[in-house]
């Protein structure tokens, strides 16, 4: 399996609101990385990762190959688009 072949685009549309709101809060709150999304309130950074997301600025990604998933920007995630 090659890396291209592992990672997926997840189109956050297609997720549940409640299952959304729970990778955006997992990712805002994750320890040891730095996501850029430590200034605000807690509601502040959730509501900026959505809009992200909405605007196709950020993606949600998932690595197939380790099981992981992450929200990226979106720029990244083409770099390594998912196969047809």
């Amino acid at each position: 399996m090659t890396d291209r072949d592992s990672m997926l685009i997840i189109p956050h549309r297609e997720l549940s609101p409640e299952a959304l709101a729970g990778l955006i809060e997992e990712f805002v709150t994750r320890d040891g990385t730095d996501s850029g999304y430590t200034r605000g309130s807690m509601a502040d950074n959730v509501a900026r990762v959505h809009r992200q997301l909405d605007d196709g600025r950020a993606l949600i990604v998932f690595d197939n190959r380790y099981r992981t998933w992450n929200i990226v920007p979106a720029e990244v995630a083409r770099e390594h688009p998912q196969q047809p």
